[in-house]
């Protein structure tokens, strides 16, 4: 089973081969280049250095959102224009799902975290035992005191058991929280990102249990509306 994953929902962009239970290759850029003129690049680079052809993938996986508006519509508009002319399914993979999968070393609680500004967060959590995934709540955006005190609810029923922010809102996250959280740490630079490795180990599972769609009905998972249909929908209350 051969997947390409890719990952542009914020500021960093990525794209992994996954093959026979392990990543073979990821190439990764943080770089605030314009991920329309990088994906698809790079796309090229990870397949001809590994010497496999688009025709061989059986599968694409892409983080189909929360994150960026823009990057979540870049990643999923080019999947879906490699996966249509070969009529290859698709996996759509919450981007903090994604991060989570690169925390599975060993035993924690993962507080996946993206800056949706205004003070809030996107955000989910998930319990890593022996190397297993485990969801703890859906995919939400909330405020970070809220969070905050969610994970202090956490650390008081599970004092043993390190909690790790990762993603981009790490940074803004630990440093708003830290001190009402002494168990809470930031994942090491080189696991804080999000990544396209991530993504394909997600996909393996949800491919594994047929969750997949159709190029065609691949489509992007907004949390809330983007700032432009926020501002217009304010005004007509207004009026």
């Amino acid at each position: 089973m051969k997947i390409l994953g890719v990952e542009c929902t914020a500021s960093p962009v990525s794209v992994a081969l996954f093959e026979d239970g392990g990543i073979k290759a990821e190439y990764f850029l943080n770089q605030k280049i314009t991920h329309s003129q990088t994906l698809l690049p790079m796309c090229e680079s990870v397949l001809e250095l590994s010497r496999v052809s688009l025709d061989e993938i059986d599968a694409f996986a892409v983080t189909a959102g929360p994150g960026s508006f823009t990057g979540v519509r870049i990643g999923i508009s080019a999947v879906k224009g490699i996966a249509q002319p070969l009529d290859k399914p698709c996996v759509p993979v919450s981007v903090l799902e994604a991060m989570a999968y690169g925390m599975t070393a060993s035993d924690c609680i993962v507080c996946a975290v993206m800056d949706a500004r205004c003070k809030q967060v996107y955000n989910a959590l998930f319990e890593i035992e022996n190397g297993l995934v485990k969801r703890l709540c859906e995919d939400r955006a909330l405020m970070i005191e809220e969070l905050g005190s969610e994970l202090m609810k956490i650390e008081s029923d599970h004092p043993e058991t390190p909690i790790f922010a990762v993603g981009d809102g790490a940074e803004l996250f630990y440093g708003s929280v830290k001190d009402k959280l002494p168990t809470l740490k930031k994942a090491p630079e080189h696991l804080k990102w999000q990544r396209a490795s991530g993504v394909c180990m997600a996909a393996e599972k949800l491919l594994s249990s047929g969750k997949t769609v159709s190029a065609k009905e691949l489509l992007p998972v907004y949390l809330r509306l983007p700032q432009a249909e926020r501002e217009l929908k304010a005004k007509q209350n207004i009026k």
